[in-house]
């Protein structure tokens, strides 16, 4: 007898929805990578997420598809022929300006093809690279699990188009994505504003990029800096802060050459448009090193007396796979909580992610 279909709640939707796919996990060479959520309810704010980029989009397609423009770009629309694309459609604008040349044309058509060969080329490298979202909505419980999902759905919109523009991930995507989840003047925001306290909804984010050498790329909007733990020195290694920028949390500031700047509330203008040089990096150099991602409701990456019990949990486990590291650092936390109740303390009881990728 077939069992009838049950409607699920809103929290069990949203945590379904924000819980990791362990069938998501990328194989790169040379990598090992596990993560895990705790909520504190029955659902929360915290999200993170595996970017099995061959898994998730056709890399095949659109390297042949980027290649199919290269060669289509070049070639002149016979006459009467309807535009095929965009190029075709420039192409035409220009013969109606003033001073047009011939050679205009063919400039043209030279310059975007070779971006769409270029395109095809950052896409091919797609299939030895892994991504990393770790989203951590304040507060918990089912409104910070909405921003999350509101964030998610967000960040992966506009990531269709960088792949379709440029074969990877650029600036462009993140200076978008703080926009949008910016607080409007005129209109209703993504994330919103609650008025009756006069406070935003913030959520904070870092996304990555893993490669097979063990160098980590990554951008982070407010969310605690990863750490890495050496396996030759059994510790923490100290960070180089001034190649680990860090920004407000989504959409607090605005940069201030923004064309929309004065459309939106912010904290502070930033001085310019996120560019390739905020991206910050990190590299796993020997076999062993750990990189360790986390949310606050593990460590708020100021605590130097937790930072010590975390570093003896990591040195514990640290020969173990990257699974049972990740579930060795959850399960401190757990216990973290045990305290803060028998101290009366469960208000400060928070969603928990902790992300590990390990180089082998």
């Amino acid at each position: 007898m077939t069992k009838a279909y049950t409607v699920p709640s809103i929290d069990e939707y949203l945590r379904d929805r924000l819980m990791p796919v362990e069938g998501a996990i990328p194989r790169i060479t040379g990598i090992e990578m596990y993560g895990n959520s705790i909520p504190a309810g029955t659902v929360g704010g915290d999200l993170f997420e595996y970017l099995n980029f061959p898994q998730r989009y056709d890399i095949d397609a659109r390297i042949q598809q980027a290649l199919h423009l290269s060669k289509e770009f070049l070639e002149p629309l016979p006459p009467g022929a309807p535009l095929r694309n965009a190029v075709d459609d420039h192409v035409q604008w220009l013969k109606g300006t003033p001073g047009y040349r011939l050679e205009s044309e063919t400039e043209y058509r030279d310059a975007k093809s070779s971006e769409q060969v270029q395109v095809a080329e950052d896409l091919h490298e797609l299939y030895t690279t892994a991504g990393v979202l770790l989203l951590d909505a304040q507060g918990h419980g089912i409104i910070s699990a909405k921003i999350a999902s509101t964030v998610h759905d967000t960040f992966h919109a506009l990531m269709l188009t960088e792949l379709d523009r440029y074969g990877k991930t650029t600036p462009e995507l993140f200076e978008n994505l703080n926009l949008r989840l910016a607080q409007s003047v005129t209109a209703r925001n993504t994330l919103g504003r609650i008025e009756k306290e006069d406070a935003r909804e913030i959520a904070t984010m870092l996304y990555g990029e893993v490669h097979p050498s063990g160098h980590f790329r990554f951008v982070n909007f407010g969310h605690p800096p990863p750490l890495v733990f050496s396996a030759e020195c059994r510790k923490f290694v100290q960070m180089d802060e001034a190649h680990m920028v860090q920004f407000l949390a989504l959409g607090l500031q605005i940069p201030a050459d923004h064309p929309d700047r004065k459309k939106y509330y912010s904290l502070s203008f930033r001085k310019a448009e996120f560019d390739s040089s905020d991206v910050a990096e990190i590299t796993l150099m020997s076999p062993g090193d750990i990189l360790f991602l986390y949310t606050d409701g593990v460590y708020d990456g100021s605590d130097e007396q937790a930072r010590e019990q975390i570093e003896a949990v990591l040195r514990e486990h640290y020969r173990q796979p990257a699974r049972e590291v990740c579930n060795a650092l959850l399960d401190y936390a757990v216990k973290q909580d045990d305290l803060l109740r028998q101290n009366g303390d469960e208000a400060l009881i928070d969603d928990k992610t902790v992300f590990i990728i390990k180089r082998s």
